[in-house]
């Protein structure tokens, strides 16, 4: 039997996590060091309080259920969070449960898409925000997130025509891969052009919790009209530890809400209770957690850019995400060569630049998921390794 896969498979070549888990693999057969600095998975343990919450809820048969909607004191929970958080009200129908952001921003373009729309996204970006739409058969175009304009969306470099046929635009700050901010006037520029052209704004922010240097993530919903052209995607994955249990939330935009929910109950039957209640202990319970979290994170981003430094590697930035983001060091040009002789001559994993777009290529995404010991042992077995060329 002749089996023909559709046509866009043709566009899927293995993913670079699973080309660095099998070169890690073998490494580790071999004895050789590994200081994987690839995948954004925390190190830290979720908090007692929200594992307990769902273990005791898991031992209620009842739980094991279809949960079909969400529940209420889950609900209240998100409202209480983002009224303390960001000062943001939202109503109960604005609110709706995923199994993680990227299934939301893989999905949401079935529910505002026809074939053919298009999707603005960022180069460079992460790769769902254009594999998404273009699963759901929308066409892609690029903005350029560009250091000139402190990686920002230049919004007059849309063109025209461009502009008035998107019908939506992935907005994703404090970003993954080039870990940057926005200011509020951002969000005042996006939410008016959103107005001026009918685009529909998909903010991914899954990061606001993991901010630097002083500063404060914010909410794209705490704008004045932001309800008006869009939602926002929030996860607990990266605030609270619970990559693995998979929960986040749309916020926002009560028609986009409604719609999306529509289309969600014909492929899922809802999150899983127990999920549900340690979702609710998470946002409800002690926050000194997010605190702590974050500010072990900012000394590993410091030790890991103060090393590199010491030793001639330059420009390593981050002022939000679990990630840095660095220019190759001299003498290098191709991120994908640059990563694997990392790996051989130092051990040291990490993502090269171009996997998140063209304008990615000449710089590498780092996991801050060392602590500062194995920061400084990454920037030892790098400075031996000899790559570095003062």
């Amino acid at each position: 039997m002749e089996i023909k896969f559709a046509d866009r498979m043709d566009s899927f070549k293995e993913g670079i996590f699973t080309t660095l888990a099998n070169i890690k693999k073998e490494r580790l057969k071999e004895n050789k060091p590994v200081f994987d600095l690839s995948v954004g998975t925390p190190d830290f343990l979720p908090e007692k309080h929200v594992v307990d919450a769902l273990v005791e809820a898991a031992k209620i048969p009842e739980n094991f259920k279809y949960a079909i909607t969400d529940k209420d004191e889950m609900l209240e929970a998100v409202q209480v969070w983002y009224k303390r958080r960001y000062n943001v009200e939202l109503e109960k129908d604005e609110i709706m449960s995923l199994y993680g952001s990227q299934e939301g921003i893989s999905r949401v373009a079935l529910t505002i898409c026809n074939v053919g729309d298009t999707v603005l996204v960022p180069n460079p970006g992460y790769p769902v925000f254009s594999i998404g739409p273009m699963l759901n058969d929308a066409n892609i175009e690029y903005y350029e997130l560009k250091e000139e304009n402190g990686y920002l969306i230049d919004f007059n470099s849309i063109p025209e025509d461009v502009a008035r046929k998107a019908k939506a635009i992935v907005v994703s700050y404090p970003a993954n891969p080039i870990c940057r901010l926005a200011p509020v006037s951002f969000y005042e520029e996006l939410v008016a052009w959103a107005k001026k052209y009918n685009v529909i704004v998909l903010h991914d922010n899954a990061y606001s919790e993991l901010v630097y240097d002083g500063k404060k993530g914010i909410s794209f919903l705490s704008i004045e009209g932001a309800k008006d052209v869009g939602i926002e995607f929030n996860s607990l994955s990266k605030t609270y530890n619970l990559t693995g249990a998979r929960i986040s939330f749309a916020l926002g935009n009560k028609k986009i809400i409604s719609e999306f929910k529509k289309l969600r109950s014909q492929i899922d039957y809802g999150i899983f209770i127990p999920v549900q209640k340690a979702a609710v202990a998470a946002l409800l319970g002690p926050q000194d957690s997010v605190e702590r979290n974050r500010a072990e994170y900012e000394r590993r981003r410091n030790a890991l850019r103060d090393g590199l430094e010491s030793i001639g590697w330059k420009g390593l930035v981050s002022e939000g995400t679990m990630f840095a983001w660095a220019p190759l060091p001299e003498g290098y040009t191709n991120s994908n060569d640059f990563v694997l002789e990392l790996i051989d001559k130092a051990g040291v994993f990490c993502v090269p630049g171009s996997v998140f777009g063209s304008l990615g290529e000449g710089y590498v995404r780092v996991a801050l998921v060392q602590d500062v010991e194995g920061m400084k042992k990454v920037v030892e077995s790098i400075k031996n390794s000899g790559i570095i060329k003062k």
